[in-house]
């Protein structure tokens, strides 16, 4: 019979790494705490407004504390936090606090689109934050609103700016690519890498949910990187143990990076170390399939810390080999992204 251990006062598993059948070590939690979101970017978010979870369905801050306890018992070490907007959920700043508190994590880092950035930095630094992705697909301020529905852009560079002085590092700018509407932005958003140490990451457009993308919008990263030579060679950087998919790059003498998270045209799957957790408290294995696994009303229900850590080995369990939104016949996601958590 297995040994069993006190864990947070009840009974828990003997310990045990999550490792999924193709023995990928899956040390990544990306935890969504809300849906909702102050933008409607055209590639997340379908026109018209989108139907929210009622908040008794969202995980309550002290519920998702419980399960990165657990993850972080069976070898999760990296917590990325995302939404929708993570920053327009009441009581952030001081669960982000609570989330560093954790023994065991060595990197908790946040996603934001940057509406709320620059009047709430000190907050986030005193949470323990050092580091940022923040989606900036344009440096135009009528594109921006046309991408996002809305005309906020002065306040997320003016948020990248402030947090650039405040020391957050590495800020990572995440850009999407569409043609017809920011790709002859690709040269000007790159060189950012040239006058500024960030992490500007072209990222492939995914088709989950029902935002209204058709094919001949979407640019890969071959285009994108053909493109890039304009303004120089492009050198590898080599990754980290715990970063995600992104491929690194420097141009020559460049205080910062230039990444790809090429998803379509370049299949990363082997190495994903990742699960999700939404805000309605679902854990999906990947975030380009459908499947999940229900934690929150076992949770509500009552449930030891060792039945929620046996979801976490089911999820694993069920992580697929790779995805198939490419390829003669591509599936499809139904999910949308801003209930799932970019």
């Amino acid at each position: 019979m297995k040994q069993l251990h006190s864990f947070d006062n009840q009974l828990f598993l003997p310990d045990m790494e999550l490792v999924d059948t193709y023995r990928r070590h899956l040390n990544y939690l990306r935890v969504s705490v809300t849906d909702r979101c102050n933008l409607q970017c055209i590639y997340c978010i379908p026109q018209g407004k989108i139907k929210n979870l009622p908040h008794a369905e969202v995980l309550r801050y002290e519920e998702i504390l419980r399960i990165v306890r657990i993850g972080v018992h069976l070898g999760i070490s990296k917590v990325r936090i995302t939404g929708g907007e993570p920053l327009v959920r009441k009581g952030i700043y001081g669960f982000l606090g609570k989330l560093n508190s954790i023994k065991g994590l060595k990197d908790v880092s946040l996603t934001t689109n940057g509406v709320l950035l620059k009047n709430n930095l000190d907050k986030i630094k005193t949470a323990g934050i050092k580091r940022l992705n923040i989606s900036l697909d344009t440096l135009n301020p009528a594109k921006f609103k046309r991408i996002t529905r809305h005309a906020h852009f002065s306040d997320v560079w003016d948020g990248i700016m402030k947090a650039h002085e405040m020391g957050f590092a590495p800020i990572k700018l995440n850009i999407v690519i569409l043609r017809g509407i920011n790709d002859n932005e690709i040269l000007d958003l790159a060189r950012l890498s040239l006058d500024y140490p960030f992490h500007v990451r072209f990222i492939e457009y995914m088709p989950i949910g029902d935002a209204g993308i058709i094919d001949g919008q979407t640019i890969l990263t071959p285009e994108i990187k053909n493109r890039l030579h304009q303004l120089g060679e492009l050198t590898v950087v080599q990754n980290k143990v715990t970063d995600g998919p992104a491929l690194r790059f420097k141009f020559p003498d460049a205080p910062g990076e230039v990444g790809f998270i090429s998803a379509i045209s370049h299949h990363f799957c082997h190495t994903c170390n990742r699960l999700r957790l939404t805000a309605s408290g679902q854990l999906r294995p990947c975030l380009l399939a459908d499947t999940q696994f229900d934690l929150k009303e076992p949770l509500r229900q009552g449930y030891l810390d060792r039945d929620l850590a046996e979801i976490f080995f089911k999820a694993a369990g069920f992580k697929q080999r790779e995805h198939h939104l490419a390829g003669n016949r591509p599936s499809k996601v139904a999910g949308q992204m801003s209930a799932i958590g970019g």
